[in-house]
């Protein structure tokens, strides 16, 4: 447990809005302009935290901000009393906590795959007409005889339930296993780069023991993954400045594979922290826990 002046958590807090204001305010900009954009609008869509409760510091579990904290008085989450404002113990969902928790080491547990060369995109629109793809109003760079050769090429290797649910019907039986919610702590593995990006979600899912800084992190490695993501995907994103990672190829394998090295490397240290943070209410409030 540690307790901040207020000049020390200021400072943060101001570091903090700046970053994520880089990546707010186009988003903010375009949705104010009715413009949707196929890469970066999943960061707010799929994942569900709106940009002002990203935009709004927080320190996280284990740490009191001294000074002038009127702000936490309303903050969810947390209380105000004469040593500062700190997280409410009452507030940590102890369920979600633990579960979280039983995912991460898990996953954490097991040797990185690298072999599903990201064809998860592809399973998207397999057997589908152009109006009926996700991002229908960009073209497919290749032809529905070409994509659907990449898919039959060799079993989908999918092992994250979240793509695997959006996979077309058809594609559905061609992946080599059936991933299900109840089977997710299974089958998670570290090399999958949605798994990576999820950590994101875990991250704002178990406010308020997660601080912002944390968060920001996850947000970041999320945001880069998902720019390979959508690179390797069959779209024609070339005119947003997404180069296609032209995984039909041998070298477009092994550069995909290359991207998920690094970003299975960036992952491992930050599930460490996220593990060590979740822990740290468990350890500490055995009973409220």
């Amino acid at each position: 447990m540690i307790t901040l002046d207020e000049a020390e958590w200021r400072e943060r807090q101001g570091v903090y809005e700046a970053r994520v204001d880089e990546w707010i305010a186009p988003h903010l900009e375009r949705r104010r302009r009715g413009m949707a954009h196929p890469v970066w609008d999943f960061m707010f869509d799929y994942y569900t935290l709106s940009p002002a409760k990203l935009r709004r510091w927080h320190p996280g579990f284990g740490v009191t901000l001294a000074g002038d904290v009127r702000e936490f008085v309303r903050m969810r989450g947390y209380i105000v009393d004469e040593s500062g404002a700190h997280v409410d113990p009452v507030a940590v969902d102890s369920r979600l906590v633990k579960s979280t928790l039983s995912l991460l080491t898990a996953t954490a547990s097991r040797d990185a795959s690298f072999g599903c060369f990201g064809r998860h995109e592809w399973a998207m629109v397999y057997r589908l007409r152009q109006d009926e793809v996700r991002h229908s109003t960009w073209p497919l760079r290749l032809s529905d005889a070409e994509i659907s050769d990449v898919v039959e090429s060799a079993p989908l290797r999918c092992t994250h339930f979240d793509a695997f649910r959006f996979y077309t019907v058809a594609a559905q039986p061609l992946n080599a296993v059936q991933p299900t919610r109840a089977t997710q702590v299974d089958l998670e593995q570290p090399g999958c780069l949605h798994a990576t990006m999820d950590l994101y979600k875990w991250a704002y899912r178990t406010y308020p023991v997660v601080g912002s800084d944390l968060l920001a992190d996850a947000f970041a490695l999320a945001r880069d993954v998902r720019a390979v993501d959508m690179q390797a995907a069959p779209y024609d994103l070339s005119d947003l400045g997404f180069e296609p990672i032209r995984i039909e190829t041998s070298e477009g394998r092994a550069e995909y594979v290359a991207h998920q090295r690094t970003f299975a490397k960036r992952g491992k240290a930050l599930r460490a922290r996220l593990i060590e943070c979740l822990s740290a209410p468990v350890g500490l409030l055995p009973a409220a826990l």
